[in-house]
C-alpha cells in the first residue's frame, strides 16, 4: 500500500481561526482557543491519520507585524513553519475576503516550497449566496458540522509526497502533557481577564507528577506589573481558582484522569522584552535580536 504524509501549515493573520480549524480536524480540543487576536504563541502540531494518509498540522502564531522581542520570535516561528510545509493553508475569514495574497503580508516571507491554499472560514457568518461565490475561489470551512472538514482533508490529499507515516496512526499530537498545561492556563486567562493583562502573561510549570493520583501539577504565573498580579487573584483569589479550574477542566479531558493543580503568581517585568526570559520559558531568540 503506498502512503501519503506531510505537514500542513496552517497560517494566516491573528484571530483568523486557525486554532478553531485544527480542533474541528482533529476533534479535540487541543489547540487553546480565543476570541482574542494572536492567542497563540507556540506552534501545535495535531495529528490526524486517513486510511492510507497521514495529516501534519501546523497551528502557527498569526502573522503579524512584530513590536517587540516576543512578537519577533513567535513571528520567526511562524514563518519557518510556512518554509517546511508540503501544503499552507492561508485562512482569511470569509466575512473580509477576498484574502490578500500571503507574501503581502510577510514583506519577508521566505520561499515557499509548498502549495499554497486559501481557506475561508468563519463562513456561517455570510449569506449562502456569499458563500457559494466563495466556493468557486477556495475552499471554505464553519464552525458547524464536519462537512467542510472532510472536503478540505480530501483537497489536500493528493498534495502530500507519498511516504512513510512519521507518527503511530492513533496519535493525534506530539507535545507533551506539561506543554498543555501552560497553553490551557492561558487560554483561560483569555477567557477570564481583560484585554491587555492576558499579553503580559505567561505560565511555568514547577512540578508534574504523572505517578499521583490525582495528577499533581504546580505552576508559576508570570505577569509584568503588580497590579496586573493583583487582577489575576481578583477578590479573594476568585480570578485565580477561576482560571485554575478552566485549565484543570481542560487538562482532565486530555488525559483522562483527575487533575490538582496548584498555581502561584509573581511579577517578572518586561519579560516580553527580555532575552533572559525568553529563554527561560523555552522561546528561541529570533534571527534579528540585535535589530
Amino acid at each position: 500500500m503506498t502512503t501519503r504524509c506531510g505537514i500542513v501549515a496552517i497560517a494566516g493573520l491573528p484571530n483568523a481561526g486557525k486554532s478553531t480549524l485544527l480542533n474541528a480536524i482533529l476533534g479535540t480540543q487541543l489547540s487553546m482557543v480565543s476570541p482574542k487576536a494572536q492567542a497563540t504563541r507556540t506552534p501545535v502540531t495535531g495529528i490526524r491519520t486517513e486510511g492510507d494518509t497521514q495529516f501534519i498540522f501546523l497551528d502557527l502564531p498569526g502573522l503579524l507585524e512584530p513590536g517587540y522581542l516576543l512578537q519577533r520570535a513567535l513571528r520567526q516561528m511562524a514563518l519557518e513553519g510556512v518554509a517546511k510545509a508540503d501544503v499552507v493553508l492561508h485562512l482569511h475569514p470569509a466575512p473580509d475576503a477576498p484574502a490578500p495574497a500571503l507574501a503581502t503580508l510577510v514583506p519577508d516571507l521566505p520561499p515557499i516550497r509548498g502549495v499554497v491554499q486559501v481557506v475561508y472560514t468563519k463562513a456561517d457568518l455570510v449569506s449562502p449566496a456569499r458563500r457559494a461565490v466563495l466556493e468557486t475561489e477556495a475552499l471554505v470551512t464553519d464552525t458547524l458540522g464536519t462537512g467542510s472538514i472532510e472536503t478540505l482533508l480530501q483537497r489536500i490529499e493528493p498534495l502530500l509526497p507519498a511516504g512513510p507515516f512519521r507518527h503511530d496512526a492513533d496519535e493525534i499530537g506530539t507535545q507533551p502533557v506539561r506543554f498543555f498545561v501552560g497553553e490551557y492556563l492561558r487560554e483561560a486567562a483569555f477567557e477570564a481577564l481583560g484585554d491587555e493583562v492576558p499579553y503580559s502573561f505567561t505560565a511555568e510549570v514547577d512540578e508534574f507528577r504523572e505517578d499521583r493520583k490525582p495528577v499533581y501539577i504546580r505552576a508559576t504565573l508570570f505577569v509584568e506589573r503588580e497590579s496586573q498580579k493583583g487582577i489575576v487573584i481578583g477578590h479573594r483569589g476568585a480570578t485565580l481558582k477561576q482560571i485554575g479550574a478552566h485549565a484543570r477542566a481542560r487538562l482532565e479531558a486530555l488525559i483522562g484522569e483527575k487533575v490538582y493543580l496548584e498555581t502561584w503568581v509573581k511579577v517578572l517585568p518586561k519579560w516580553r522584552r527580555s532575552r533572559g526570559a525568553m529563554a527561560r520559558f523555552g522561546f528561541p531568540l529570533p534571527d534579528d535580536e540585535n535589530r
